[in-house]
């Protein structure tokens, strides 16, 4: 692969930058940032707008490929579901009526995701059946796109009328000789 032009990774680098700057700031105008300047409204209206554009920036920085990576380990999914599931249980004893409900809630949703990354064992590569039929001169995991298994693999494949796999291959390694 050519490297990027280092105009490219200029753009690429301010992008990034605008990117987490926003989620940033929507996070602390979320979280209480607008109180100190706005009363009433008009307060309720910048919480919310906080919200939508630190989820939006968000989701967007969960998609690329290195944070995607990151979020998809065990570790990070155990502490997800730990730290989560431990907060929903304590905002619900401790913070009374609609905010203590619905925090717990949002706390669970993500908690219950986490558990089902750990439980599917999900690695974002190919399905459990491919995973098991994998090639074993591949390393797997390295680009999964491309990865091929038994089912996918156009070479060495035996022929339909010979039992699998000694018919297609020399007994000894003499032919390397």
């Amino acid at each position: 692969m050519a490297s990027k032009s280092p105009f490219a990774r200029l753009k690429s680098f301010v992008a990034d930058l605008l990117l987490w700057s926003f989620f940033v700031a929507g996070l602390a105008t979320s979280m209480g940032g607008a109180g100190a300047f706005l009363d009433g409204t008009e307060k309720t209206a910048a919480t919310l707008a906080g919200v939508t554009v630190s989820l939006v920036t968000g989701s967007r920085i969960a998609k690329k490929p290195k944070i995607k990576a990151f979020l998809s380990t065990r570790p990070v999914l155990w502490f997800l579901f730990l730290f989560n599931g431990g907060v929903a249980a304590f905002s619900y004893l401790t913070v009374d009526g609609a905010k203590g409900i619905a925090t717990a809630v949002g706390m669970g949703l993500v908690s219950l995701g986490a558990a089902g990354g750990l439980v599917s064992g999900y690695r974002g590569g190919a399905s459990h059946e491919e995973q098991d039929n994998v090639i074993p001169f591949q390393q797997p995991g390295y680009d999964d796109q491309y990865q091929q298994t038994a089912y996918s693999a156009p070479l060495h494949q035996p022929p339909y009328d010979a039992p699998y796999p000694s018919a297609y291959r020399p007994a000894d390694d003499t032919h390397w000789a």
